[in-house]
C-alpha cells in the first residue's frame, strides 16, 4: 500500500552519500531538494554545500536543484553552488523532474533524486521513473504543513523499515 512512497535508499545525510559509487554504477546526474536536504530550512548555501557541488563537477556528474520554493530563494542558492535549478516545481508532479533531466542531458534512469520528504520528493521522483535517496531532515524547525506530513511519514517509514528487515 505504501510502496509508492518507499525510497530506494534511506540515509542519514546528503553529505554521507558516496557519489563516486553512484557514478561507477552509471549515474550521470543528481537532482536535489534544497531545504532540510542540503541546508536547514531557509538557510543560504554554506561551505559544505558548495564543496559538495564542486565534488560533483569533479566527478563529472551533472546536477540540478528542483524546489517548490520561489525563484529568489532557489536562484540565489543555485548561483552560490554553481548548478542548474527549477523553482516552483510543483512536486510531486512529474513534469519538472523530467524537465530537470532534459536540462542535464540525462535520462530519468541515469539520475538519482535526493530529498528529505516522502510525499513530495520521493513520490514525485518515483513517478518520474528515477531512483531516489531519502535523507533525514537536517533541522527540526519546519513550516507547519511539513511538520504535519512528518507524522504521516513516520507511519510509512515504519512499514518501509519493516519490509527491509530494519524494524523488529
Amino acid at each position: 500500500m505504501f510502496k509508492c512512497f518507499y525510497p530506494d535508499e534511506y540515509v542519514d545525510s546528503t553529505y554521507g552519500i558516496e557519489f563516486k559509487k553512484l557514478k561507477e554504477k552509471g549515474c550521470r546526474g543528481v537532482l536535489f531538494d534544497i531545504d532540510n536536504t542540503l541546508v536547514p530550512h531557509g538557510a543560504p548555501a554554506d561551505a559544505r554545500a558548495i564543496r559538495l557541488f564542486e565534488e560533483l563537477r569533479e566527478l563529472g556528474l551533472e546536477s540540478c536543484l528542483i524546489s517548490n520554493n520561489k525563484r529568489p530563494r532557489v536562484e540565489s542558492f543555485a548561483r552560490a553552488v554553481g548548478t542548474l535549478f527549477i523553482e516552483d516545481a510543483h512536486k510531486p508532479g512529474v513534469k519538472n523532474y523530467k524537465r530537470a533531466c532534459r536540462l542535464m542531458g540525462c535520462t530519468e534512469e541515469e539520475v538519482v533524486f535526493v530529498g528529505d520528504q516522502l510525499f513530495t520528493d520521493v513520490y514525485g521522483a518515483k513517478r518520474a521513473g528515477m531512483p531516489t535517496i531519502l535523507v533525514k531532515p537536517i533541522h527540526p524547525k519546519e513550516e507547519i504543513q511539513i511538520v504535519l506530513k512528518r507524522y504521516l511519514e513516520k507511519i510509512v517509514l515504519y512499514f518501509y523499515r519493516k519490509q527491509r528487515g530494519l524494524e523488529k
